[in-house]
């Protein structure tokens, strides 16, 4: 992706740190295993920082930066996390000063020649690049095929072209690190109606929507729930698998 940044979610950036899901433990633990070393951390694209916050809890420093001030504003602060404003071109880093490089639900934003450019300049040698996203959530069989008709049906024509990156698990993304292993994952959470509608509700694609229509597409999502998730409080668990693009530095 390229040019200028296009700011999708700054306008709803307190509700994406209230509803957006929390990466599993075991995949930060991994990434702390396969890193040359712990000193440093880049989180690029942090978002309100779901992945800095993990990255702390194995490295000495987490450097995390993001273009959108909204979504910094709300960032969850911790005394091993700096975050900064700044694009995937320009981390403010030292060369070689940096053990890791994450992209967390980011990449497929990215000018990712920018990206991987300044990735290799920061990283210290062997060490590590790791990207990762999450698409679909299931719930179970009553469900799915609801969520599925909103995300395709219902609001697919207002996703970005960047979305199609995040549905292939980030599989079609050019890759220039030596590719290394990854374990299958999984993020859940354990979420009411409400606390669902609240995480959809921070999708770009629901958020053009509702400029586009005047109206909040949630709406119809809401009634369709209803029948087959009848008590708003009830809590059920959620699952999205991750899709990891992971590779070392030379």
């Amino acid at each position: 992706m390229t040019g200028g940044f296009a700011d999708h979610f700054s306008a709803q950036a307190a509700d994406y740190a209230r509803f957006r899901p929390h990466y599993p433990t075991e995949l930060f633990d991994f990434l702390a295993t396969a890193s040359p070393a712990r000193r440093q951390a880049w989180d690029c694209g942090t978002g309100s920082g779901q992945a800095a916050i993990g990255l702390a809890a194995h490295f000495e420093r987490v450097h995390a930066t993001d273009p959108s001030a909204g979504q910094l504003e709300h960032a969850t602060r911790h005394e091993r996390v700096t975050y900064s404003l700044g694009r995937e071109s320009g981390s403010g880093l030292p060369g070689g000063s940096t053990d890791l490089v994450t992209a967390a639900q980011a990449a497929h934003w990215f000018d990712l020649d920018a990206f991987y450019a300044e990735a290799r300049r920061v990283l210290a040698p062997r060490g590590v690049v790791a990207m990762w996203c999450y698409g679909a959530m299931r719930v179970g069989a009553d469900v799915d095929p609801i969520l599925d008709w909103f995300y395709v049906r219902r609001i697919g024509r207002y996703w970005p072209p960047e979305r199609a990156l995040v549905d292939a698990g980030l599989a079609t993304l050019p890759f220039p690190f030596e590719p290394l292993p990854v374990p299958a994952l999984e993020m859940h959470a354990v979420m009411s109606r409400d606390e669902l509608l609240g995480y959809v509700g921070t999708w770009s694609a629901v958020a053009r929507g509702r400029v586009e229509e005047g109206a909040d597409p949630l709406a119809e999502l809401a009634r369709r729930l209803a029948p087959v998730w009848p008590d708003a409080g009830t809590r059920r668990i959620v699952r999205w698998p991750l899709g990891i693009r992971m590779g070392r530095a030379e």
